[in-house]
């Protein structure tokens, strides 16, 4: 039976809540309101931008960013839609103080025939090259693992190696770096329900391991999940759901070989994806649809705890889409933002962390 969420302070709600084959409650919980959050116009938004005016294709979506040595870089998959042929992934990258004209970087030529490229995802390992994981296949259900590398921020790009059988890379969110420098990917499959698993690689992906599903897939389906880093050293990951409505979450103390059972947080989830960072001041950070329906409106919520969270900020609330975001922060400290607006650009958008409350 699923338990009942009791109001925290004005801006949330406490606790967790583990899911029942009675989805439909969840639904219900999913109409919840929390508080008003800051507009887009709040102080704690420092940049608001579209990475391309003119984008070279008429869609594009499921973008990535990151921070090198050289700079801010920001990816996605475009083409005419999404699971055409021509759909590649584009790249672009902040020189001085603008985004440089896109350009497309890999796509799904096979022996001589096109299929579509999927969700990129971009990584700056500690040491070593920049690393752009990506998918190429017919549909999620079908589709493998690419890796390409840069040695110079992304202004130029090796040759594309396919990953081993069973290794799709991080699937839509970024990987993250563990202390004993192992690089942890989430992934998920498609192909026998929604089901979440973690890859690891300790050498820049020349070798992996992976666990095994998370979730039985179909009862709970859940996929794109993104981690956090939680007091003494354990990990959460949340995760996009189907049928739950709400954010799922999980935790591991054994730096992501084991999971708990998911359960589902007091945060709606219109089938959409999602992407959280952990902040240097320990709290964390969620981009999110805070809707049971749609992709609109795309919230920042803050959480102390990774469990109760508040929404802080709304980056857009007119009718559209506005999905996929893609968060880091930067050795700076600011946050960066990017994220699909209404599947024709890339929207990218900086906030000051410290004035979220």
């Amino acid at each position: 039976m699923l338990g009942l969420l009791r109001p925290a302070s004005a801006g949330g709600y406490d606790g967790c809540m583990r899911i029942s084959n009675r989805g439909w409650l969840i639904a219900i919980l999913s109409c919840f309101a929390i508080a008003p959050a800051a507009r887009a116009d709040s102080p704690a938004v420092l940049r608001s931008e579209f990475i391309a005016e003119q984008m070279p294709t008429p869609s594009c979506h499921a973008s990535t960013i990151v921070e090198t040595g050289g700079g801010l870089v920001a990816a996605w998959f475009g083409g005419k839609g999404e699971g055409d042929p021509s759909v590649g992934i584009w790249l672009s990258r902040m020189e001085g103080e603008k985004w440089s004209a896109p350009v497309e970087v890999a796509n799904g030529v096979v022996q001589g025939q096109r299929y579509p490229a999927w969700n990129p995802v971009l990584f700056q390992p500690s040491k070593g090259p920049l690393m752009l994981f990506y998918k190429v296949g017919p549909s999620p259900s079908k589709w493998w693992g690419m890796l390409k590398t840069s040695d110079d921020a992304g202004k130029t790009w090796g040759t594309a190696t396919k990953l081993p059988e069973g290794i799709l890379g991080p699937i839509k969110d970024k990987p993250v770096q563990l202390s004993d420098g192992t690089i942890l990917c989430p992934s998920s499959s498609e192909q026998e329900g929604w089901r979440l698993h973690m890859e690891f690689t300790k050498d820049l992906g020349k070798t992996w391991e992976k666990t095994g599903p998370l979730n039985d897939g179909k009862k709970l389906a859940a996929i794109q999940p993104t981690i956090l880093f939680l007091p003494g050293g354990q990990l959460e990951l949340l995760a996009r759901s189907k049928g739950a409505g709400m954010v799922l979450m999980a935790t591991s103390k054994d730096q992501g070989r084991t999971w708990s059972d998911l359960s589902a947080t007091a945060l709606p989830n219109p089938n959409s994806a999602i992407d959280a960072v952990t902040l240097k001041d320990g709290r964390h950070l969620l981009a999110y649809n805070h809707t049971p329906k749609g992709r609109s409106p795309l919230n920042i919520a803050i959480s102390s705890d990774g469990t109760n969270w508040k929404n802080a900020l709304t980056l857009e609330s007119d009718p559209g889409e506005y999905s996929y975001p893609a968060t880091i922060q930067a050795a700076d400290g600011k946050v960066h933002v990017t994220y699909t607006w209404k599947r024709a650009k890339v929207k990218h958008v900086v906030i000051d962390a410290g004035k979220l409350e």
